[in-house]
């Protein structure tokens, strides 16, 4: 009997700790509610990085494909021509792509030897960058630099950043130009 008791006070007095318990609930959700916000936004970002960095090598490939084949070349393309040719496969991102893209297309002697890195030091240079479309059979070296504002500043401890806190995402193909003829018009003829 007296044990049955003893059981019985217990068992109200763990029910009554279980009821005065409340406000636990809401202090422990405060604790992690705003690290798990952050954390779902960051990967939430990065994973629109990863989009936008597929995306512009997609473009930085589809586009140097016409300084490959000898387009851009019988076209005279400038440089200016060929970013607004990169943002034209940008797809969504296409509409800030003027003002965030920098493009460098130059003729190298090898691959073994690179070419100078704007990025260095921290700051983006863009005085040794160039534009050419070269001529047949030369080696071609095609970078584009696509600056990406990151509102979770400390996912981009990561990332290529610059000494400014601004993100780079790089964009590098390489190849040899076809054996193409120079004078040939930009368009075939059409055939009747």
């Amino acid at each position: 009997m007296a044990f049955r008791r003893l059981a019985q006070k217990l068992s109200r007095r763990r029910r009554g700790l279980v009821r005065a318990e409340d406000g636990s609930v809401a202090i422990e959700f405060g604790m992690v509610a705003l690290p798990f916000c952050l954390m779902m936004f960051a990967i939430l970002e990065l994973s629109l990085v990863f989009v936008t960095d597929s995306v512009l090598e997609n473009a930085t490939i589809e586009t140097g494909r016409l300084i490959r084949t000898g387009q851009a070349q019988a076209q005279n393309m400038t440089a200016t021509q060929f970013k607004n040719g990169v943002c034209s496969r940008m797809s969504i991102f296409s509409a800030d792509c003027a003002t965030r893209a920098t493009v460098d297309v130059r003729v190298i002697a090898n691959f073994s030897t690179p070419p100078p890195d704007p990025m260095a030091g921290g700051t983006f240079d863009e005085g040794g960058l160039t534009y050419t479309n070269g001529a047949p059979r030369q080696l071609m070296l095609v970078r584009v630099w696509y600056k990406q504002p990151l509102l979770t500043t400390f996912m981009a401890q990561g990332l290529s950043r610059l000494k400014d806190g601004t993100v780079r995402l790089t964009s590098t193909t390489a190849f040899r130009n076809e054996p193409f003829n120079p004078t040939l018009p930009a368009t075939p003829p059409a055939t009747p």
